[in-house]
């Protein structure tokens, strides 16, 4: 598999680094002279000098065999010019673009990017995620964050107790995948019986959370 990373700052040395350790072949570009020549050093031939926002440099960078171009620099409007040249002239499967301005994630994701990731947002998922009363555990989101694996823990006293799925009505785009009690993984069927304390696993969109978090834990 062949990676391009744009942006030389942090994030691309140390993504650009890692990605090598692990084997991949990779080239990162880099339009500052004094980094290319320190990156150089230390990476050998795989740093190349260019502005990736241009459509020359993609086409020597090699995107047109690229399977992965991440563009990390510090610039959004270059990110979104990068990662939409690389989708369109070159046919690059996967793109994917730092976001430096949160509120531009949105447009990012309208644009056709194929993966935004915003700093400012995942932390603030994070930190969402540890507030008690939320009581819906994040363990995975895909698809821009539209859709996440949840975990919820069953309440006393929740709509849900003593019923069985089959007899329930979850909200729209809710999947239970999984249902664990005490040490044992429960593979959910139309006659498993949602108890107190019982774990349960979802796959769920962002608009169906709340429905899904009423459910079960009766808040």
């Amino acid at each position: 598999m062949y990676i391009i990373v744009v942006g030389g700052g942090k994030v691309g040395y140390y993504l650009a680094k890692t990605l090598l350790n692990d084997g991949y072949e990779l080239l990162l570009v880099e339009k500052n002279p004094k980094k290319v020549a320190i990156y150089a050093e230390r990476f050998g031939s795989v740093v190349m000098e260019g502005d990736g926002a241009e459509l020359s440099t993609l086409e020597t960078a090699g995107a047109a065999r690229a399977s992965v171009i991440v563009a990390v620099t510090g610039d959004d409007e270059d990110n979104l010019v990068i990662c939409q040249t690389a989708k369109r002239l070159f046919n690059v499967p996967r793109t994917i673009a730092r976001v430096n301005n949160p509120k531009n994630e949105s447009i990012f994701r309208k644009l056709g990017i194929d993966v935004s990731v915003s700093a400012t947002n995942l932390i603030l998922n994070i930190i969402e995620q540890e507030i008690p009363q939320r009581s819906l555990v994040h363990l995975m989101t895909v698809k821009h964050g539209q859709v996440a694996i949840v975990e919820a823990t069953v309440e006393e006293g929740a709509p849900v107790v003593g019923k069985s799925l089959a007899e329930l009505t979850f909200p729209p785009n809710v999947v239970i995948s999984a249902v664990i009690r005490e040490d044992s993984l429960i593979l959910p069927r139309g006659e498993t019986v949602l108890q107190p304390d019982d774990e349960v696993i979802a796959l769920s969109n962002k608009a169906s959370e709340e429905g899904l978090r009423q459910m079960l834990t009766g808040a």
